[in-house]
């Protein structure tokens, strides 16, 4: 049935699936914003989308341009962080979980870099044992509630 049910969704290009992407960048915008916010409430100075053209020296990364959602230098190590949040389960958690389970070890291979992934979201309810096997290769892995941990961990070494 082609017919239009809702104007305003229609005029908005929602009924016709072109806020598809919007509408899950939104999430993830979010989750950054939450991150920031429990930085900057912190007092935790970070920098945010930051390219690996920057780490040179982290030559594992070969010619793949990645950039960082945030960044923290602290007097020990640089943090290397990636944030994202899931309303729902799909092929992209499993993506995630496996693209960032190959990039931390070619990260954290330098000890004064770290691979930290901060996620969260009702998706890894259906995608628990993808984030499991993340889990067990990427040393440093949190959500919104045990982010805590590594905010005490940053403030140590600052």
């Amino acid at each position: 049935n082609s017919e239009i049910t809702n104007l305003v969704d229609y005029v908005f290009g929602i009924e016709v699936g072109l806020d598809s992407n919007a509408r899950k960048n939104r999430g993830g915008n979010n989750m950054a914003n939450a991150v920031a916010a429990i930085f900057q409430q912190h007092n935790i100075a970070y920098r945010s989308e930051v390219y690996s053209t920057e780490f040179l020296e982290i030559a594992s990364l070969g010619a793949d341009i990645k950039r960082f959602d945030f960044v923290i230098t602290t007097s020990i190590k640089t943090y290397l962080i990636e944030t994202n949040f899931y309303n729902t389960g799909g092929s992209k958690l499993n993506e995630v979980a496996r693209a960032y389970s190959d990039i931390a070890p070619k990260i954290n291979r330098y000890s004064n870099y770290e691979f930290i992934w901060i996620t969260d979201g009702q998706g890894w309810f259906s995608a628990k044992n993808k984030l499991e096997e993340a889990f067990n290769i990427i040393p440093s892995v949190y959500n919104l509630s045990t982010i805590n941990s590594f905010i005490q961990q940053i403030k140590a070494e600052l």
